[in-house]
């Protein structure tokens, strides 16, 4: 990859960054799209796997149903622009503020327009070029992540198998992955339908490879009232425990001023849908995700020797997947 790009690509995370990458590569773009009543709720992600069998999909999880569809097409369907966050997958067309679907499959159709607004994206900087802070400056990383927006409006609608959801008045939250392969075990949860409007949660821990070793590395980002509240690996933040059991994820983070507690309900193993995830070879792991969690989480200022409480909410709909915790929770 040419250097210019390389430093476009990096300082601006939603951008597409395969071009000119050889195989074993991935790049996927998530969609958290809920309606106003928090009754009909969706992930839908394109993507593009370039390895055996090389081609661009569509993934749409259903987080009322936990149905999980992946709707498969030739790699030559798949463009994207090289100065900007715009992708097209056939006749979809995928965008930072707005989506165009038009799914005609015998498994699913999906046909309408949504457009998000205010959205939130996490800061961007030279030292800290997203959620992975310096690492993402690191050219070997197996995996790379991208927070698009933690929170926004919606408005327009989708007919889903003959049925219009309006998602008008709902909200959304966008991310992102590309490399060469998920990592070998993670946790990975988010909510932006906490009490207080406008409060976001994300966060994820992995195993990630590292020269000839590995560490368990995570970020955690609690967006509320304006201000973003990063716990990860490289701001010297610790993982104080983090227990995961087939009914919570229990996941205890601190640095020198602020402590984050988080209690994930996992909800009924029905509500899961089982998603692909790319490894080097093939969009072959089974990843496992629900819509439908709840995260109990309390946020407290721990400075001075004094604790101090600066949050504390539930989270509804919350984003929740869980692989090969016991990896994780080894470290």
């Amino acid at each position: 990859m040419r250097l210019t790009q390389f430093l476009q690509t990096t300082l601006n995370p939603a951008w597409y960054h395969g071009h000119e990458r050889k195989a074993p590569f991935f790049e996927g773009w998530y969609y958290k799209i809920v309606d106003a009543s928090g009754q009909n709720r969706f992930a839908i992600i394109p993507g593009v796997f370039l390895s055996q069998n090389p081609h661009a999909f569509i993934q749409v999880l259903d987080g009322r149903s936990g149905a999980a569809y992946y709707h498969e097409y030739k790699q030559s369907c798949f463009w994207a622009a090289r100065d900007r966050f715009e992708v097209h997958i056939g006749a979809n067309r995928f965008y930072q503020t707005q989506l165009h679907l038009y799914i005609e499959r015998p498994t699913q159709t999906i046909e309408g327009e949504l457009q998000f607004h205010g959205t939130t994206p996490w800061p961007v900087s030279w030292q800290a070029p997203g959620v992975m802070g310096w690492y993402a400056w690191v050219p070997t990383m197996e995996c790379y992540h991208g927070v698009l927006s933690l929170d926004h409006a919606i408005s327009g609608a989708l007919i889903v198998d003959g049925e219009r959801i309006d998602f008008s008045g709902g909200r959304g939250y966008m991310e992102k992955d590309w490399g060469q392969s998920f990592p070998s075990a993670w946790v990975w949860l988010q909510s932006n339908h906490f009490e207080t409007p406008g409060t976001s949660l994300t966060g994820s821990i992995a195993v990630i490879p590292w020269r000839r070793s590995s560490f368990r590395g995570f970020t955690v980002g609690l967006w509320h009232e304006g201000q973003l509240y990063r716990f990860a690996t490289y701001t010297g933040a610790t993982t104080a425990s983090l227990t995961v059991t087939d009914e919570q994820v229990q996941w205890a983070l601190r640095d020198k001023r602020h402590q984050l507690q988080i209690v994930a309900q996992r909800g009924a193993q029905s509500d899961f849908g089982l998603l692909k995830g790319p490894d080097t070879m093939e969009m072959g792991k089974r990843v496992a995700e629900s819509l439908t969690a709840v995260l109990h989480v309390q946020l407290a200022d721990i400075s001075g020797g004094q604790e101090r409480l600066l949050f504390e909410g539930s989270g509804r709909c919350a984003g929740l997947e869980v692989h090969n915790a016991a990896d994780l929770t080894s470290f």
